[in-house]
């Protein structure tokens, strides 16, 4: 069960708004939260998941402010994360109220083809991948992690859902007002934040709690708002998120933002974002979404429009030297693409960034051009392939992005099981070897083989090997 701290409930007694109770708050604070997922439509839609895991026993149901989620029950003997569908990214596991921003950065935005995202706390990447989802991986998405641990997490994560827009970034986010001063269209800032709205996933996440330790994440965040304000172009939006509760660290920080730049911010209204989001607005229009009021985390979305462009607080840093990529020549791309064309029949895009690092070929999202030198990258785009003596070989994840509308050959559930534990499948009547070969499952791509007549060898990359799947879903 979890444990509220009282110096907590103390506090946050004296925010809860009038038409809410505390002892409802408490009530719910101590309920399990409900699994909830969303399908990742850069592999498949909604309605065909619907139809697919119907008969296998998950009820999905809709949750409102989030078009591709859904609250599931099912078999409790399914472990979701063990499932074919999550290893393949046809869904994330993702807590319903997190759903909240990418979605309110998505509202009322037109178009998505050739616009800049920064998401500035990006890990473990399920707003990430909501937000390279909803922008269909076109445009730019930056996706920046402080912590080196979560970055190998998110690049992982990124992999599975078949994100290609996206470079990945490892700084403080304090520093891309500077570095990308009025860059991009859109921002999110899932800041940094006491987790008080945690408290039904994590049970201890009250246990430390203290007023001084909240205030210190305070100052934190009113950098990191400042910072996100100062790398948004004039006319752009900014969406501040949180899973706090208290004022000091929602409301007040967008509050300081205003008090910092009074001509430049505005607050852009959330009452219609979906049905019933009146029921979490704030008189400023936010929405402070309370666990008993959706039956989910405690949550804070803010949405911010920048109004005029304001003066850059420093002067605009030197240029990075020593990029380690070339565009490719038009050869290159010539005799890369005939492979693709002639081994998988895929096309690589006539507008593609091609870039080449030594023997390897990466597919960069072509809004990305004007920023290199400007910031280092940990990683831009997809890797497609390296050159070996007789030709290319192809990359798993070039695979799984490029793959979608090409020939397969569709494993049964036993063998992409088998498959995903790195296995090689045998064949009864394979015919002649065929060479590299797609593999797919439920029409949606799970990587290479080598098709060698009486089998498919596996060539999953060993990273991705599952040593054992122990789940129901593995057996015919």
């Amino acid at each position: 069960m979890s444990q509220l701290n009282q110096d907590f409930i103390d506090c946050i007694a004296k925010e809860l708004p009038s038409h809410l109770s505390m002892d409802d708050l408490i009530h719910y604070s101590q309920k399990p939260l409900r699994p909830s997922i969303r399908v990742n439509t850069l592999k498949i839609s909604s309605a065909s998941f619907i139809t697919m895991m119907s008969p296998k026993g998950w009820h999905l149901e809709p949750i409102p402010w989030c078009e591709d989620g859904f609250w599931i029950s099912l078999n409790s003997e399914i472990q979701l994360g063990n499932t074919i569908e999550h290893l393949q990214g046809l869904f994330y596991i993702q807590e319903a109220s997190s759903m909240l921003p990418p979605t309110a950065l998505f509202s009322q935005l037109k178009e998505a083809h050739d616009i800049k995202i920064l998401d500035m706390a990006s890990a473990p990447g399920s707003k990430t991948t909501q937000i390279a989802a909803l922008m269909n991986n076109q445009g730019l998405l930056i996706a920046n992690e402080y912590s080196s641990s979560r970055v190998k997490v998110l690049h992982a994560n990124i992999q599975r859902m078949g994100v290609s827009n996206t470079a990945l970034t490892h700084f403080d986010a304090r520093v891309f007002g500077e570095y990308l001063y009025e860059t991009f269209d859109s921002i999110l800032l899932d800041a940094p934040c006491s987790g008080e709205g945690t408290i039904r996933k994590d049970p201890f996440a009250l246990k430390n709690w203290s007023i001084e330790s909240s205030k210190s994440i305070v100052e934190t965040q009113k950098s990191l708002i400042e910072s996100a304000f100062l790398a948004l172009k004039a006319g752009g939006t900014l969406v501040y998120s949180t899973c706090a509760l208290s004022r000091s660290e929602n409301q007040e920080v967008c509050q300081y933002l205003k008090n910092r730049f009074p001509d430049a911010v505005t607050f852009l209204p959330l009452n219609d974002l979906f049905p019933e989001a009146d029921k979490a607005c704030t008189e400023e229009g936010f929405l402070h979404v309370w666990p008993q009021i959706f039956d989910s985390e405690g949550f804070f979305i803010a949405k911010i429009g920048k109004l005029a462009s304001i003066d850059r607080l420093k002067p605009e840093p030197k240029r990075q030297k020593n990029f380690p990529f070339s565009p490719a020549s038009t050869k290159e791309k010539a005799a890369l693409s005939t492979y693709f064309s002639d081994t998988f029949n895929l096309s690589i895009p006539d507008d593609a960034l091609l870039m080449k690092r030594d023997l390897e070929y990466w597919l960069f999202p072509k809004e990305i051009e004007s920023l290199i030198g400007r910031m280092r990258y940990q990683r831009i785009g997809i890797k497609l392939a390296d050159e070996i003596k007789k030709g290319f070989k192809a990359q798993h994840q070039a695979i799984t992005v490029l793959g979608k509308n090409t020939e397969t050959i569709e494993l049964t559930q036993a063998q992409a099981c088998e498959y995903l534990m790195g296995r090689d499948i045998p064949l009864n009547d394979g015919g002649k070897p065929q060479g590299e070969v797609i593999l797919a499952y439920h029409n949606s791509p799970l990587g290479l083989a080598k098709h060698l007549g009486k089998r498919l060898k596996n060539s999953l990359p060993r990273d991705l090997v599952r040593d054992k799947i122990v789940n129901s879903t593995c057996s015919e």
